[in-house]
């Protein structure tokens, strides 16, 4: 999940609808669109396939964690307390 897109993929024009007096404000802050959507959609896939992830693999982490709730950790012995 380290590189959820290709950075070298050509950029590519689209039109999206934004509130009015958001994108005025931005614009004033002279902020950079293109940047801030690319990084907010960045943040969104990463969560995306987190999720995904988590739901494809709770089976097996509930398993895991019922089998060291029974029987502990191999670093349980090594722990300092």
């Amino acid at each position: 999940m380290s590189h959820v897109f290709d950075s070298s993929a050509a950029k590519k024009p689209t039109n999206l609808t934004v509130n009015s007096d958001l994108l005025s404000r931005a614009r004033k802050m002279n902020i950079n669109l293109s940047a801030t959507l690319e990084k907010a959609l960045v943040a969104e896939l990463k969560n995306a396939e987190k999720q995904r992830w988590l739901k494809k693999n709770k089976k097996a982490i509930s398993a895991l964690n019922n089998l060291s709730e029974k029987n502990g950790l191999f670093s349980d012995t090594y722990r300092e307390l």
